[in-house]
């Protein structure tokens, strides 16, 4: 056990399936199998998402100074939140407010050594925009909290491929206007090192084009002549292995087919379509970019299948071990 790196595991949104997640790999001996796990998040909720599945675990509560993994797993008990007072599936300020609380308290035991990075099961960007985080989702709350000044984005992953996006979340009629050499270099750069720390040596990165047919040499669109292109350039300079721009409804076909390790696509839904349409019950999201290793699954709170005790583990724990395997590559 003390080989593996204390992993911070946060109990995400209460309302939805994160709690019951956490549970389920916590009694299939999944947590420690793999890490030494400190559960993060009020230890009622925790207790209660044990009762949804009808087990039981062993566990015990800790301040993040005396974790000891023989007595059972760790939970720094953050004593916010009454499950008796949570809805479930609805979003919820209070629920909102116990994830920010989740978040800050796992990045400044990351800032002071205590964890190696963390994962976290899955929060609604709603509920903690009515618990005030003032951020558009919690990519944005982890630029803050670790002071990142430099180009950083989430990675979605799936098996052995991942995707990152030059632009996010903004309408596709601004796409083009906020599309820039620096910008693609800058997520090529992303996508590489990112790769790298899964463990891949040398990643092949693939740049999609944003115009049908890759602009048609200028006769749809000059993105990919006057922006793209010079920028996949310069990444080949710069030793990162880009190629493209390859049109975009013929890159994931390359990709999926084990020709790249990454996918670097112009706008949000370019790359996030082929990977839920190819696996949404496995995809993981990576905070790229951040100084620690933090991973969750992408499928996000479940409110359809929350509190039936149905939910699945699979990408949750994939999303851990990615997590373990960040740490070791990173050390």
């Amino acid at each position: 056990m003390d080989t593996k790196p204390i992993l911070g595991i946060l109990l995400g949104d209460s309302a939805g399936i994160g709690p019951e997640l956490v549970a389920k790999s916590a009694v299939a001996g999944f947590l420690t199998s793999v890490c030494r796990p400190l559960i993060i998040g009020d230890i009622r909720i925790f207790e209660h998402a044990l009762k949804l599945i009808g087990q039981t675990a062993k566990y015990h509560a800790v301040s993040a100074a005396e974790m000891d993994w023989d007595k059972g797993i760790p939970v720094l008990d953050m004593k916010d939140q009454n499950p008796d007072e949570i809805t479930t599936a609805a979003v919820s300020a209070d629920c909102g407010r116990a994830v920010l609380h989740q978040l800050t308290a796992a990045c400044d035991l990351c800032k002071s050594g205590v964890i190696k990075g963390f994962t976290f099961a899955p929060l609604n960007k709603g509920a903690m925009l009515e618990g005030g985080s003032g951020c558009e989702s919690e990519h944005e709350f982890l630029v803050k909290a670790f002071g990142i000044k430099g180009f950083s984005g989430e990675l979605n992953v799936l098996n052995k491929l991942s995707t990152t996006r030059v632009t996010s979340h903004i309408p596709l009629k601004e796409v083009s206007d906020h599309l820039s050499r620096e910008r693609v270099l800058n997520a090529i750069a992303l996508a590489y090192k990112t790769v790298r720390s899964f463990g891949v040596e040398t990643p092949r990165i693939a740049v999609a084009a944003l115009n049908p047919h890759a602009g048609d040499s200028g006769h749809c669109g000059r993105e990919e002549i006057d922006i793209i292109a010079p920028a996949v350039k310069e990444a080949r300079e710069k030793g990162y292995g880009a190629e493209g721009p390859i049109p975009a409804d013929i890159i994931f076909i390359k990709a999926f087919a084990g020709e790249f390790d990454s996918v670097v696509t112009m706008y949000h839904d370019q790359g996030q379509i082929a990977m839920k349409l190819k696996g949404f019950e496995w995809g993981i999201t990576v905070a790229g970019g951040m100084p620690y290793a933090i991973t969750t699954p992408a499928h996000g709170t479940a409110f359809d299948i929350a509190g039936k005790g149905i939910a699945k583990t699979s990408a949750f724990e994939s999303a851990v071990k990615l997590a373990v395997q960040m740490t070791r590559t990173n050390a």
